[in-house]
């Protein structure tokens, strides 16, 4: 029987990640299996710079903290090797950068995630990898707006040169 102080570690190990998946707008879990040190490495350090949380917590744990937040049924997907990465302000960065890994490493496997209230499978996963970032729809919509109005004052400029020509002429 597990002693006091464990039963309160693991307690607060599930609060702590339940107000994380409560804060984050998305998350996706992961299977690790057969990624080495050095992927590892350049996979957090990916995630930690795109401002992703990425945790590996005993299945058992990360269940009862997805419960909690009304994702119980991402308990089906934790089996085995698992860790969770969690974003607070982008929705589609922890899924990019996990897919991307798991591209190049066969063993590396996307399971399931959530984004606005809503537990996906893989295949949903691989979709919301597939959106441009926010950053990236911000520039195309930035880049639609000026383009009309860059050649609306072209046709303005060239409008008023002609009115001025046959007045000088």
């Amino acid at each position: 029987m597990p002693s006091n102080a464990i039963l309160e570690q693991k307690q607060q190990v599930v609060a702590d990640l339940t107000d994380k998946i409560r804060n984050s707008v998305s998350g996706v879990v992961v299977n690790y299996q057969g990624i080495t040190v050095e992927d590892d490495t350049k996979l957090r350090k990916a995630l930690r710079e795109a401002g992703v949380s990425y945790q590996v917590i005993k299945n058992s744990l990360t269940g009862r903290a997805c419960e909690n937040c009304g994702y119980g049924a991402i308990k089906e997907y934790l089996n085995g090797m698992t860790a969770i990465a969690v974003s607070e302000n982008d929705a589609v960065a922890p899924a990019k950068i996990l897919k991307e890994y798991a591209e190049k490493i066969e063993s590396f496997k996307l399971l399931c995630g959530y984004v606005e209230g809503e537990v996906l499978d893989t295949a949903g996963v691989e979709k919301l990898a597939s959106v441009p970032s926010r950053e990236t729809l911000v520039a195309q919509i930035l880049g639609l707006i000026s383009s009309p109005l860059t050649s609306l004052v072209v046709v303005l400029d060239q409008a008023a040169k002609k009115a001025e020509a046959p007045a000088e002429a």
